[in-house]
């Protein structure tokens, strides 16, 4: 008999109980796992695949669990299996049933497959038959939408076009008017403007004349006077600038409308025309879960015709202000024209005013800086006797250092050593005293000097005050718009 074991795969799927009288029961075999055999390792043939022929021939031997012995039913002890493996491979075998059944399991299952596949064959055929007519006809009504929905756009895309064009030269008829008024309060405000730079320029007066005189309440009646004058102009400009706004905003709501529905005409136009063969078409991956919309039909009808009302209704209100503009343009030339001779006549005599300060001032200051020179030279000539007696009172000091290097008894304090101390004493006082005279004198510039300073910034206050008045007013205030000007025809 050929040595044959287990397969390789027998132990390990699906193991199957063995019956009764096949085995002894498990107490019966505690004997012989007790070191009956020794370990050899498994010849080549038991590594190979599991054969059929193998199952067969091992099926046929009859185990038993007697003492192992030489004359054991004829098998020599070079064919006989080790223990362990021979129960493995005997617990691990399947039955002559199994494999029938398993066959017929086989062949049933296989049949159900094919019936199956079949009947999803044909089902499948009809179903894509009818999603193929579904989605050709789901295809045409979108096609057909979207024509209809490419026809109303172009309806409200002319008429928007129409209102935009009356808009825009009604809005452009308005924007004249408004410049010819613009032009005239322009003309009004050159005064005003002379006027407001005469009081902003006097405003950099400094010190003592930043005074509140005739001059500047005659520019401050002038301001009064020529705003006053403004007020119905402003008013009406006011209210023009309103409306045109209101033009602007209708027109921009028209516009926009306008490059909306152009931008979904082409739009529309563009998916109208697609086909499946169309280049360009792609995989969208979720499209058709994002809800963007944000109007229905009814919705988007009224938005339009609303714009259009708005618009007409716009257009019919600018309309009124062309005769009120008209009839305001012709009545405040004299009062500004009075007040402006007022002016020039305050600042004619403010400026003489000015001009007799500043010489009374530059006659002060020619005398102080004669007296800053005079102290001047008193306190040169103080500095210069201060040094003068440095030298003899370094005569006297080095004498009197050298004396007390004389030895022992001729450290003698003898009429020259005090007359030397003397002498430095006197020298001392002399010193202090001119140079307290010296701080004097400087005190005394010092004040010399403030004084100058305050009749320098006094004459340079004068002289910037009449710079004002005199070139920067008056320079300003030599011309004065004409009423053609004024009531806006240039």
């Amino acid at each position: 008999m050929e040595l044959v074991g287990s397969p390789l795969t027998a132990i390990h799927a699906h193991p199957r109980s063995t019956p009764t009288n096949f085995l002894p029961a498990i107490s019966t075999m505690a004997s012989s796992y007790k070191n009956r055999f020794p370990y050899y390792p498994l010849p080549q043939s038991f590594n190979l695949p599991w054969a059929p022929s193998a199952y067969y021939r091992t099926a046929a031997i009859n185990p038993t669990l007697a003492p192992f012995s030489g004359s054991a039913q004829g098998l020599t002890p070079s064919k006989t299996l080790p223990f362990v493996s021979n129960r493995t491979s005997l617990f691990t075998r399947y039955t002559p049933d199994d494999w029938y059944r398993s066959n017929l399991t086989n062949y049933r299952e296989s049949e159900t497959s094919r019936h199956n596949s079949e009947n999803l064959r044909v089902d499948t055929s009809r179903l894509i038959q009818d999603k193929y007519q579904q989605t050709k006809k789901t295809q045409m009504e979108s096609t057909k939408n979207l024509g209809e929905r490419v026809n109303d756009i172009d309806f409200w895309k002319s008429e928007l076009c129409h209102e935009l064009d009356e808009m825009i030269g009604e809005t452009n008829a308005l924007s004249d008017m408004k410049r010819r008024l613009e032009r005239a309060l322009a003309e009004t405000e050159a005064p005003l403007q002379v006027a407001q730079e005469c009081l902003l320029h006097r405003e950099k007066r400094m010190g003592i004349d930043l005074v509140h005189d005739n001059v500047e309440k005659e520019l401050f009646t002038e301001v009064d006077v020529i705003r006053s004058c403004q007020e119905r102009m402003q008013r009406f400009l006011d209210r023009a600038k309103a409306q045109l706004a209101s033009n602007r905003a209708a027109q921009h709501e028209v516009e926009r409308d306008l490059a909306n529905k152009q931008t979904a005409y082409r739009i529309d136009d563009k998916c109208h025309h697609l086909r499946n063969t169309s280049d360009g078409i792609s995989y969208y991956r979720g499209v058709e879960r994002v809800d963007a919309t944000i109007s229905v039909p009814d919705s988007w009808a009224k938005f339009t015709d609303d714009n259009i009302l708005r618009s007409q209704s716009e257009r019919a209100a600018s309309a009124k202000l062309w005769d009120e503009i008209e009839n305001l343009l012709v009545v405040t030339a004299n009062e500004m024209w009075n007040q402006f001779n007022s002016v020039n006549v305050a600042f004619t005599n403010r400026i003489a005013e000015t001009a007799d300060a500043k010489s009374k001032i530059q006659t002060h200051l020619a005398k102080t800086l004669q007296e800053i020179f005079q102290i001047e030279m008193s306190i040169e000539a103080i500095r210069k006797a201060i040094r003068d007696k440095v030298p003899p009172l370094k005569v006297a000091q080095t004498r009197l250092d050298e004396r007390t290097r004389r030895p022992n008894v001729e450290l003698c304090r003898d009429s020259a050593q005090l007359r030397l101390v003397n002498e430095v004493h006197e020298l001392d006082e002399t010193i202090q005293s001119l140079q307290q005279r010296l701080r004097d004198a400087e005190d005394t510039l010092q004040t010399l000097v403030r004084s100058k300073a305050v009749l320098e910034h006094d004459l340079a206050v004068k002289a910037n005050s009449l710079f004002i008045d005199q070139e920067k007013c008056m320079g300003m205030r030599k011309s004065f718009p004409c009423t053609a000007r004024l009531v806006g025809y240039v």
